[in-house]
């Protein structure tokens, strides 16, 4: 991944989204998925934004299948915003900069 967005694995997830103490945006995705690709810019400019502020991760749900059953995705892209461990908000399909930003300022 370019930038500021950190990418998840299956092994890593636990330890980035549950130590974190900021909040964590976690986009659930998958290489042939096409509404995931345009999706990839609005989360790189997030990331950019929010450096320092959130994490913003990307998880391949084709190479993590267990993290992605476990919070039960059956659509891509699905975004999930995390604060402590806990699940605050979930989008399901594309999503705009601006829904996202909002809902990120509202845990900072």
């Amino acid at each position: 991944m370019a930038g500021n967005v950190v990418e998840l694995t299956d092994e890593s997830f636990d330890e980035i989204v549950n130590s974190s103490d900021m909040p964590v945006l976690v986009d659930f995705w998958a290489p042939w998925c096409g509404p995931c690709k345009m999706m990839g810019p609005i989360i790189e400019e997030i990331a950019d934004i929010y450096t320092d502020k959130a994490v913003i991760c990307k998880l391949n749900t084709d190479d993590s299948r267990d993290s992605a059953m476990e919070f039960g995705i059956s659509s891509i892209p699905t975004l999930i915003l995390f604060k402590n461990g806990q699940i605050e908000k979930k989008w399901v399909g594309l999503t705009s900069n601006k829904v996202i930003s909002e809902a990120i300022d509202e845990l900072l």
